[in-house]
């Protein structure tokens, strides 16, 4: 169990530093991007092999120490795929860049598209069958998961039939969203830690049973 919170908070720093990573790279790139009209992936061809780039690879990185996480939830197999192309799809999409904004988009731009779109498609079915019924943390990452489903639709649309038009935002939206459902993962795991060295609850019987010794005989 002490492996449990160990990758836990293995994975809640690495999203941190993901998530810092990527504020750095919206802020040294060149002031003409704008980042409500263009993607991360338009940032980050901009500094190609820079802070953007880095904070993908720490995000899957972070996101590998989650798999303690399927121990004993339904389907393990299934969400181990679904968090391994989710895994796989970042580190694609890190390594093989988009073209730049306003160019015609060339082979490695396809398969950086779509290896994101396998990534942020991957991920909110997994959270859903990570989501244990009646917990507080199963409520926040159905939510979660709900509301990437939506902003995955909205940042399509605008892709496809909306003239890119607030893609930047609703990608980033959907970024985010995302990062909050690993967060919520990787402090179940340390939480899980925690109520295994707790130990279990006696109740008030049980604790305050004393010991009656029979009267012996006459």
């Amino acid at each position: 169990m002490r492996d449990d919170r160990t990758n836990g908070l293995l994975a809640l720093g690495g999203i941190a530093l993901a998530a810092t990573l990527a504020v750095i790279g919206h802020v040294e790139v060149n002031d003409d991007l704008d980042p409500w009209s263009l993607t991360v992936s338009d940032f980050a061809v901009s500094d190609r092999g820079g802070v953007i780039d880095v904070a993908m690879v720490v995000l899957a990185a972070a996101s590998a120490h989650l798999f303690p996480a399927l121990r004993g939830t339904r389907r393990p197999r299934v969400v181990g795929l679904l968090l391994a192309a989710w895994i796989g799809g970042l580190l694609l999409a890190a390594v093989v860049p988009t073209n730049e904004p306003g160019l015609p988009m060339d082979t490695a731009a396809y398969v950086h598209r779509y290896a994101s779109v396998v990534a942020f498609l991957a991920l909110p079915p997994a959270g859903w069958l990570l989501a244990e019924r009646g917990t507080r943390a199963g409520v926040w990452l159905r939510g979660l998961v709900l509301a990437g489903l939506a902003l995955a639709a909205a940042t399509v649309w605008s892709a496809y039939l909306g003239d890119r038009a607030l893609i930047g935002l609703a990608e980033r939206l959907l970024i985010l969203a995302e990062a909050g459902l690993l967060t919520v993962v990787a402090v179940g795991l340390v939480r899980r830690t925690r109520s295994a060295t707790a130990g279990p609850d006696l109740g008030p019987a049980r604790r305050h049973h004393r010991t009656v010794t029979p009267a012996r005989a006459a």
